[in-house]
């Protein structure tokens, strides 16, 4: 009966820590540059493309969420969609792997008021 117990509450506790979802919000890069593109040795025209040649070269996609960042994994249609771009993902984390379960564009990010000039007299 004890032991019955036990492996329930483990079996529970692995579950719901595992498979809680998470909303993450930044921008679809790879994990070769993550913030700093190489568009120059990639011969790459802007970061998307960049990205692009980096997935298509075997590194991971990542999305860089501030000064972290994650691996990737999803449909790879879905991400390409979306290479370079700011996007809110959806998933579970299991270390630092992120499996997303939807990716969607990021709402605008505020911009800052633009500071007001003192008048001359």
């Amino acid at each position: 009966m004890k032991d019955g117990i036990i492996l329930f509450l483990a079996t529970f506790f692995a579950i719901t820590t595992l498979a809680q979802e998470k909303t993450f919000t930044g921008v679809i890069s790879d994990s070769m540059c993550t913030t700093n593109h190489m568009l120059k040795e990639m011969k790459a025209a802007n970061q998307a493309e960049c990205v692009r040649k980096c997935v298509k070269d075997s590194f991971d996609y990542a999305l860089v969420v501030g000064k972290d960042y994650y691996i990737l994994k999803g449909n790879p249609e879905e991400l390409d969609k979306y290479a370079a771009q700011r996007v809110t993902v959806k998933g579970t984390l299991q270390g630092d792997t992120l499996t997303a379960t939807s990716v969607t564009p990021a709402p605008a990010k505020p911009s800052k008021p633009a500071a007001k000039k003192k008048a001359s007299h």
